[in-house]
């Protein structure tokens, strides 16, 4: 009975059963196919992330720079304002003295004014004196003669 064949009632379970297996082996292999997709994309995100993360904190680091250089440039500035405030006062200290250096000034040529109307003045009177002794000194003369 070995080369009996085998009834077609008995093969159709077993090719019912080759097939139920052939497709649980498709449907393991879709499975397997789709969970390595997951794990690819899965792996990309990861990756888009890190990437993010990286841009995320080189963006920080050069906000954190430009927030440095703005305080500094705000410290300059304050800086230069007061150096503006003190070139200002200053200024007009000079002006101050400026103004008290021109006034000395005029009260010393008023002085000096004053002071050679004055001598002008002994001089007219020194004049006077000479010219009276002179005058007495040639009378005396006439007298004497």
């Amino acid at each position: 009975m070995p080369n009996d064949p085998i009834p077609e009632q008995h093969l159709q379970p077993a090719e019912d059963a080759r097939e139920t297996g052939e497709d649980t082996r498709r449907a393991a292999e879709n499975d397997r196919r789709l969970s390595e997709e997951q794990r690819t994309a899965h792996e990309s995100a990861r990756n888009a992330a890190e990437q993010f993360r990286v841009l995320a904190e080189e963006a920080r680091e050069i906000h954190d720079r430009h927030r440095e250089a703005l305080e500094t440039i705000r410290n300059e500035r304050e800086l230069l304002r007061a150096v503006a405030e003190t070139a200002r006062t200053a200024a007009e200290e000079a002006r101050v003295s400026a103004e008290a250096a021109r006034d000395a000034m005029l009260a010393a040529m008023h002085a000096t004014a004053e002071a050679l109307q004055a001598t002008l003045e002994g001089m007219k009177v020194v004049e006077d004196m000479r010219r009276t002794l002179r005058d007495i000194r040639d009378l005396s003369k006439r007298d004497g003669n």
